[in-house]
C-alpha cells in the first residue's frame, strides 16, 4: 500500500508517525515534506495540483491525505477523482467553507448553527463606516486564506482602521483581504474539534485546545499555533452536548441540503462563553498543532478510519484515557521576520517525548530551521503535569539559535 501526504508541517509528520508501525504501508511519500517524513518515507518536491496528480498516476499511489487547506481550494480533490486516484479530503466547492469566511459565515446563518454577528463587507469606505458605529472590542478577519493568521481582535476604532486598512487596501494577506468579515467579540476560551465526515456522518475526536497567540499568557499577534492540549480540561460533557446540539447536527443538516457529501476532515473553531458554544470557523483538514495531541491518543489504526469513511461505513473512534501535550518551537520573530538555517542540536538528548519536525530541512548529516515553527514536542501521560513535564525537560535539551516558544503550554 502506498501512501502520498500533502504537506510539510509537523501535522505531516504527526500522520506518518501513526502510519509508520502500520504492516500494510509499504512506502509513504511526502510532498514536500520535511525532515521528519526523510527518515520515515521519500520527500517529494512537487507541490503543483497538475504535478502531484501525474506523480500519483505514475507511483500508483493507493491513498492521498492532504493536509494543508491551499490544495484543497485549488481543487486537487476534484483533480484526482476525476482520474480515479482515491483521495481523502473535500471537493473544492466544499473547501470554500474554510478558504472564505464570507462563504462559511453565510452557510453558519443560513442553518441556524450558532455563531457569532458578523457582516460581510467588499468595500473598504463601507467597512470604515460600519466599525466607526461600533463599540469595542471586535474581531476582524481576512475572508481568505492567510495561514491562520488573518484573525485581528481590534480593541479601539485607530486598530480596526487600521487593520482594515492593512488587509483591504495595502493586501498585506494578497487577495485573502479582499472581502472581510467584521465580527461581534465573544469572550470566553477557545477549543477545537476535529471530525471525520464518511459522506452521511460526522464522527468528532475529543476536544483540544490550542494556543494561537505568539507570547505566553496568550499575547502578541495570532500564529499558526503554539502549541495544543488533549483533551481540553476546559471542555465539559455540558459543553459537548451544546456543540453537537446547535454546532454539530445543524451543520450534518446544511451539508445535505445543499447536497455536500465529502469524505473528510472538517474542523470546528469553537469560542466557549457564559452563554455556550459558538462556532468561530470550519476548516476542512486536520489542524495544526491539533493533530499532533489527538493522534497519539487515538487507538484506531489511521489507515483504518480513513478507509471505512471513503466507503461510507460508520466509525468508532476510541481514544486512551491518557493526556497530550504538544509544544511547539520557533524561530525567533516568528510569526513576522525571522531567520533561518541554523542547526538543530542535541536531539540525542530527548528522552520523553516525541519530536515531529516541521520548519526543518536535512542538510547532509545535519538538520536546520526552515520555517517559522519549526518542530513539535509531543508526549502523553496519566495527567496533564505528567505529559507537560516531558515535552518542556525535553525542549531545554534541544538548542538552535534564536530558539523560541511559550512557557504556559498545558499550564492550567
Amino acid at each position: 500500500m502506498k501512501i502520498l501526504i500533502v504537506g510539510n508541517g509537523a501535522r505531516e509528520s504527526a500522520i506518518a508517525a501513526k502510519f509508520k508501525n502500520d504492516s500494510r504501508i509499504t512506502k509513504m511519500y511526502f510532498a514536500k515534506g520535511n525532515a521528519t517524513t526523510y527518515e520515515l518515507g521519500q520527500n517529494v518536491f512537487e507541490e503543483s495540483v497538475s504535478g502531484l496528480r501525474d506523480f500519483a498516476i505514475k507511483e500508483r499511489i493507493d491513498l492521498t491525505i492532504v493536509g494543508p487547506e491551499a490544495p484543497l481550494v485549488e481543487g486537487i480533490v476534484d483533480e484526482f477523482k476525476a482520474h480515479n486516484l482515491k483521495i481523502f479530503g473535500p471537493r473544492k466547492r466544499t473547501a470554500e467553507l474554510e478558504g472564505s469566511k464570507a462563504f462559511s459565515k453565510k452557510f453558519m446563518q443560513t442553518h441556524n448553527i450558532k455563531t457569532a454577528r458578523a457582516l460581510v463587507f467588499d468595500a473598504y469606505q463601507e467597512a470604515i463606516d460600519y466599525v466607526r458605529q461600533q463599540k469595542f472590542p471586535l474581531v476582524i478577519k481576512a475572508s481568505g486564506l492567510a495561514g491562520g493568521k488573518g484573525v485581528v481582535i481590534a480593541d479601539s476604532l485607530t486598530e480596526a482602521e487600521s487593520t482594515i486598512h492593512k488587509f483591504m487596501i495595502e493586501r498585506i494577506y494578497g487577495d485573502a483581504g479582499i472581502q472581510i468579515v467584521v465580527e461581534e467579540y465573544l469572550r470566553g476560551f477557545e477549543a477545537s474539534i476535529i471530525a471525520f465526515s464518511n459522506g452521511e456522518k460526522l464522527f468528532p475526536c475529543i476536544p483540544v485546545k490550542d494556543y494561537k497567540k505568539a507570547g505566553s499568557g496568550d499575547k502578541g499577534p495570532n500564529t499558526g499555533g503554539m502549541g495544543a492540549v488533549a483533551p481540553s480540561p476546559e471542555f465539559t460533557a455540558e459543553h459537548m452536548v451544546d456543540f453537537e446540539n446547535n454546532i454539530l447536527a445543524p451543520t450534518l443538516a446544511g451539508l445535505h441540503s445543499q447536497n455536500i457529501k465529502f469524505k473528510g476532515f472538517i474542523f470546528f473553531g469553537l469560542m466557549v462563553t457564559a452563554n455556550g458554544t459558538y462556532l468561530l470557523e470550519y476548516n476542512m483538514r486536520l489542524g495544526d498543532p491539533e493533530t499532533q495531541v489527538i493522534l497519539p491518543l487515538m487507538e484506531n489504526h489511521l489507515y483504518d478510519v480513513i478507509m471505512d469513511c471513503l466507503e461510507g461505513r460508520e466509525v468508532n473512534l476510541q481514544f486512551k484515557d491518557e493526556k497530550a501535550v504538544c509544544l511547539v518551537l520557533c524561530s525567533g520573530g516568528y510569526p513576522r521576520n525571522f531567520e533561518t538555517g541554523f542547526e538543530i542540536k542535541n536531539l540525542e538528548k530527548v528522552k520523553h517525548s516525541q519530536v515531529l519536525f516541521a520548519g526543518a530541512r536535512r542538510s547532509g548529516d545535519k538538520i536546520l530551521t526552515s520555517g517559522g515553527r519549526v518542530l513539535s514536542v509531543v508526549a502523553t501521560g496519566k495527567s496533564m503535569e505528567e505529559a507537560r513535564k516531558k515535552v518542556y525537560e525535553d525542549a531545554l535539551s534541544i538548542k538552535y539559535d534564536y530558539q523560541y516558544y511559550r512557557d504556559d503550554i498545558g499550564k492550567f
